[in-house]
């Protein structure tokens, strides 16, 4: 009886084991992306990380950012360009780090570069859900490490965010502060247990005021700040996937994208607004990876845009004009 006790164990234990290693190796369970909270930004990634989800490959450097690490300070010869955004910018687990929209706009310019330049670095500063205030207190905090362009990458949303908060860090599965004890924890944690609430959370999403107006403040600050340090600076917006098409914006949405439009009007913002870009393509639901991130396809085409408008900005154009007429 006691043999049969302990085959059955054996197996038992066995069981959960290959569970354990398979939900490690094949999915990348385990080792989740670690958030820490901050005063001013609300949370960014921790820094210095390294793991693989789905496959995907993902690095966070010794500043945050999604990408390898970096010296503060570029090389004389070296284009660097500063992206911040949000979870559109970072990518997520289901964006290996070479398709990134860094990434590949990093590979690009620098084959269209001109010989004032013999590197290019596209610097990745996001985290998931941060909006133009979050990205602010990063730019405060960190600076824009001397490069030459800022970029913010935003999305319909990012208009409607609110201000930063480290409350999810540590309480909502989506922001972990810790790594779990098994891989089997993480996916009952994320899949099977009822997440539990943040009361806090309720005042946050309930910001009396004009928030449309607060993201605006926020991202002329940015492009202050961007003005400071005589770098160059460009907005760029996504919309969400149901905004494509015959259904279109809701009318909160149109009434905040002509306030944004009119901002950056009156700022002398270089503004890329991606809504009409998608719906003249002949299947922009293909560029999507969700309701409102992009897949491979959609990093591409945004990474092509911008990078046109950022040697527009730059003045090496002239020198790049396979680059323009490919879009």
């Amino acid at each position: 009886m006691k043999v049969v006790l302990s085959i059955i164990l054996a197996v038992i234990v066995g069981f959960f084991v290959a569970i354990e290693i398979g939900l490690r190796s094949l999915f990348g369970f385990g080792n989740p992306l670690i958030y820490i909270g901050d005063a001013e930004i609300g949370y960014l990634l921790a820094p210095n990380q390294r793991t693989r989800r789905f496959g995907n490959r993902i690095e966070i450097n010794q500043y945050s950012m999604r990408g390898a690490p970096i010296p503060k300070t570029p090389a004389p010869s070296t284009l660097r360009v500063l992206l911040l955004g949000d979870s559109i910018a970072n990518g997520g687990w289901w964006t290996d780090q070479a398709n990134t929209i860094s990434s590949l706009m990093m590979r690009s310019l620098t084959s269209a570069i001109n010989q004032n330049y013999q590197e290019v670095e596209v610097l990745n500063a996001s985290a998931n859900s941060w909006g133009p205030r979050n990205e602010l207190a990063y730019l405060e905090k960190f600076s824009n490490f001397n490069a030459q362009a800022v970029v913010l990458l935003i999305n319909t949303d990012d208009l409607f965010a609110t201000a930063p908060t480290s409350l999810p860090v540590g309480r909502d599965r989506n922001y972990p502060d810790s790594t779990p004890a098994l891989a089997l924890v993480e996916v009952l944690r994320r899949y099977v247990f009822t997440q539990k609430p943040i009361p806090e959370m309720k005042a946050v999403n309930n910001e009396p005021g004009d928030r449309v107006g607060f993201n605006l403040e926020a991202i002329g600050k940015i492009q202050a700040l961007t003005s400071q340090s005589n770098s160059k600076f460009l907005l760029v917006m996504t919309p969400l996937l149901r905004e494509l098409g015959e259904t279109g914006s809701r009318d909160y949405e149109i009434q905040a994208r002509q306030r944004l439009s009119d901002f950056t009007q009156a700022q002398q913002i270089t503004y890329i607004d991606f809504l009409p870009i998608f719906n003249s393509t002949t299947n922009p639901q293909s560029l999507y990876h969700d309701h409102i991130h992009l897949n491979l396809q959609g990093n591409q085409l945004v990474s092509k845009v911008m990078e046109r408008s950022l040697l527009e900005l730059l003045g090496d154009a002239p020198q790049n004009k396979s680059v323009v007429n490919s879009l």
